[in-house]
């Protein structure tokens, strides 16, 4: 439902846009659809099959996820969009992908990987393993530059990281380092601090806050409790940018309200707590983890698009969950789906 709702989003945030640079007002959600039919294609061949497979591929999936993240950093290799070079296009279907959604995946299994086969094989904690493999694709993420998923990364492996046990002491550590590296990379360029100083100015000077957040306020704004109408946006007509992708929410906001922001929100709660609910009943270590994580990264994604977009905290540009336009994520959040569903479906066999 959060998916066909998200074409229907895309079409009705997009369509102007797309017709200005495309002159073809389908263009974004027939592309929406493409990948939205692939990922649920990938959803159902997961649920039917055993995923203890997952182990096997852990190290190959990262070795891959790791060779890509390398690739788009040469130059030449992969486009510039936004100043990040996160993409590789993909000619033969006239489409690009972006290898930071792949690298969300692949770090969960390989540190649930990593983290089972530890305990199984009656180990000490890899602490030293953990924080090499995470901060290397953290660090490469965060070197596109891709500050906004970098932090999903580390966030989502920094879950996997605490369910599995790890010492507290280290985990404060690796909170304070990862705390003060973000900050000394966000000052290193201009608009990653102006992003930071604009959450300031939110409660200090608000009139001085920048133009995409002071047109997300409007919009949000505008919408009152019940919205202006689905379909009815003023904001979208080239007044917030990238209204498609970072900033829908804003657009669903206007145009559905409080309540209809409100009901988004819950169902999204409703699909993060499924997820955890899994992984608490999930006896095997690796699965168990892999359901943890794959969770996490959902439930910390939707934080921070919204979260940035009502003022909360730093704006960093990362997609709201099943809404937003981008292919890529949308795959990927289906397969993460998929396997936490499929997951489930081991739990319910085991119980009967």
């Amino acid at each position: 439902m959060l998916t066909a709702f998200g074409v229907l989003m895309v079409y009705n945030t997009g369509s102007v846009v797309a017709f200005e640079q495309f002159n073809n007002g389908f263009f974004y959600v027939q592309r929406q659809v493409l990948w939205a039919v692939i990922g649920f294609v990938l959803l159902g061949f997961i649920l039917v099959t055993d995923l203890q497979w997952l182990k096997h591929f852990a190290p190959i999936l990262l070795g891959a996820a790791v060779v890509l993240l390398f690739a788009v950093l040469i130059p030449g290799v992969a486009p510039v969009v936004n100043g990040a070079r996160g993409w590789i296009n993909i000619p033969i279907v006239n489409t690009s992908f972006q290898v930071s959604e792949f690298a969300k995946l692949a770090i969960v299994i390989y540190l649930a990987y990593l983290v089972a086969s530890s305990k199984q094989k009656k180990l000490e904690f890899p602490y030293r393993q953990f924080g090499i493999v995470l901060g290397l694709v953290v660090g490469l993420v965060a070197l596109e530059p891709d500050l906004g998923n970098a932090m999903l990364i580390a966030l989502s492996g920094l879950s996997v990281f605490v369910v599995a046990g790890a010492d507290w002491k280290v985990i404060f550590s690796l909170v304070g380092l990862g705390g003060v590296s973000s900050l000394l990379f966000a000052f290193t360029a201009g608009y990653r601090s102006s992003r930071i100083l604009d959450f300031i100015k939110v409660y200090t000077d608000p009139d001085n806050v920048s133009y995409h957040l002071h047109q997300i306020f409007i919009a949000l704004g505008s919408g009152g409790i019940l919205g202006v109408g689905l379909g009815q946006s003023r904001q979208k007509y080239r007044y917030i940018p990238e209204v498609t992708t970072d900033s829908i929410f804003a657009i669903l906001g206007e145009e559905l309200g409080f309540v209809g922001v409100v009901i988004l929100i819950l169902a999204l709660m409703f699909i993060i707590w499924r997820g955890f609910s899994i992984a608490a009943k999930t006896e095997d270590e690796f699965l168990r983890l892999v359901a943890l994580g794959l969770t996490a990264n959902i439930a910390v994604q939707t934080i921070v698009n919204i979260g940035g977009l009502i003022g909360v905290m730093p704006f960093t540009g990362v997609p709201l969950p099943f809404i937003s336009y981008g292919g890529t994520s949308l795959v990927f959040l289906l397969i993460s789906i998929g396997v936490i569903v499929r997951i489930g479906t081991v739990n319910k066999t085991r119980q009967i």
